[in-house]
């Protein structure tokens, strides 16, 4: 998912240095919202792995 965020930021620059304004705002706004939504989904998991351990 990282990857895809890393995608669009990239698509963003390339749009931005061309003068692709909107296409360019747009695109940062994607790679914002999955760049969040990585970082929730991670910290779920995180959570979920170390209730699903227990105590020793």
């Amino acid at each position: 998912m990282i990857g895809w965020a890393l995608t669009f930021l990239v698509v963003a620059l390339i749009a931005a240095v061309l003068g692709f304004g909107g296409i360019a705002g747009t695109a940062i706004e994607i790679a914002k919202i999955i760049f969040f939504v990585a970082i929730i989904l991670f910290l779920i998991s995180a959570v979920m792995g170390f209730m699903r351990r227990g105590t020793p």
